[in-house]
């Protein structure tokens, strides 16, 4: 079992940042992957940015690379989602999610992950 809490969502206006961040506890060892997902009113929940563990391999959905950078500190057990450059299109729930099952490859599909977080939400006003 992996337990994921979310934290630092907010409101901001265009043009700033947010800082998400994302506690793992329990069997964090058996996660291959974390990613961020967002879902926005009247949408699917969509993949945001991904990392794999092992080597630390890093994923983006177009519309945020170069904007969104995800990081971790293993130490602490922490994922982070560092947003700059927000849009009003950015505003969502935010979640953090965790790949158990994959030992290669990163998926963007939810269905591929196994434990989620509460979800933060973040509002950008234009």
């Amino acid at each position: 079992q992996v337990r994921l809490v979310e934290s630092g969502g907010g409101l901001v206006q265009a043009g700033g940042s947010l800082r998400l961040s994302c506690a793992a506890s329990g069997r964090t060892f058996s996660s291959n992957v974390m990613g961020w997902f967002r879902q926005a009113p009247g949408k699917e929940r969509e993949f945001v940015a991904g990392l794999r563990w092992s080597g630390g391999n890093t994923y983006y959905e177009d519309s945020v690379r170069g904007r969104f950078t995800i990081s971790t500190d293993n130490a602490k057990n922490m994922v982070f989602l560092q947003m700059n450059s927000l849009k009003p299109e950015d505003t969502a729930v935010y979640y953090c999610a965790a790949d158990v099952r994959h030992l290669f490859g990163l998926y963007r599909a939810p269905k591929e992950y196994d434990y989620w977080g509460q979800g933060t939400q973040v509002t950008v006003t234009s």
